[in-house]
């Protein structure tokens, strides 16, 4: 029998942390576009294909932890703590690559490279499953 007062108590849950896991996703756009060297919000308007493949790459590599630590955490502040230091690591391996590893990025994607925007996304897409992964404590 459907039990209408405990889908209530679910549903309010599920909309509690459906729209945490929303404004942390866009706080993580947001602080990830101001600290990319390139403008991905012109180049995509612009029809940059390749600033499209490597800000949804980094996408999805943060929100892979989060649906983790959405399904692992017993409370908001826990899942807050996990959101944030994924977002950081996404970041800090965004600037590895870029100045390190792959010193051309920004000029390969801003040139439109998709080949360098396949590597970036599957870089931020394989360091998003690995944090995923890592919160299953």
């Amino acid at each position: 029998m459907f039990d209408w007062f405990i889908f209530q108590q679910g549903a309010m849950a599920f909309l509690i942390a459906f729209a945490m896991a929303g404004a942390f996703t866009l706080a993580f756009k947001l602080i990830y576009q101001w600290v990319t060297p390139y403008h991905e919000h012109t180049l995509i308007r612009e029809g940059n294909t390749a600033a499209a493949i490597a800000l949804g790459g980094a996408l999805i590599g943060y929100v892979l932890p989060l649906a983790s630590a959405l399904s692992h955490t017993v409370s908001l502040m826990e899942f807050a703590a996990w959101a944030l230091l994924a977002g950081v690591i996404q970041i800090v391996v965004f600037v590895a690559i870029s100045r390190m590893a792959f010193r051309n990025l920004v000029v390969r994607i801003e040139a439109g490279e998709i080949a360098a925007a396949v590597y970036l996304a599957s870089i931020s897409i394989c360091v998003g499953l690995l944090n995923a992964a890592c919160m299953t404590s």
